[in-house]
């Protein structure tokens, strides 16, 4: 299974005693996100930093193992699904994550239900995830 994780997804994957990140280190599964969300982690890096409760290197620490475990894919990979993304979805922050999951044929991982409104590509929210991984299907 490939997965393309979404902003929140990859941000509460710094909690290291999140449900995502018990998800993210058990499912076998590729992980992919656009190259931008490591600037959005560090535009949010007080907020996440607060919320995963670690240490200023802890964070540190983490993000470097979580992001070791994801392939970052640039925008000149994905561009020419950019239109067709915005044209199936009405929230413009995230066209980049259904473009890339376009590009590279991956589901998304991803609780904004939105996203679920298109018919594209299949989108899992974490207690989807979490159904699929306790029937072992995953």
């Amino acid at each position: 299974m490939m997965l393309v994780l979404d902003n929140n997804i990859f941000f509460s994957l710094m909690n290291p005693e999140s449900v995502n990140s018990y998800l993210f280190s058990s499912i076998r599964a590729e992980f992919s996100a656009p190259e931008f969300i490591k600037s959005e982690l560090k535009k949010h890096k007080l907020e996440c930093l607060f919320k995963s409760k670690l240490s200023e290197h802890g964070f540190e620490i983490r993000q470097k193992e979580v992001e070791e475990s994801i392939e970052f894919i640039k925008v000149s990979k994905y561009e020419e699904f950019l239109e067709k993304a915005a044209a199936l979805l009405s929230d413009p922050d995230d066209v980049d994550f259904l473009a890339v999951s376009l590009s590279i044929n991956s589901a998304i991982w991803s609780n904004d239900q939105h996203l679920k409104k298109q018919s594209l590509v299949k989108v899992y929210t974490t207690k989807e995830l979490a159904d699929k991984l306790l029937k072992g299907w995953i």
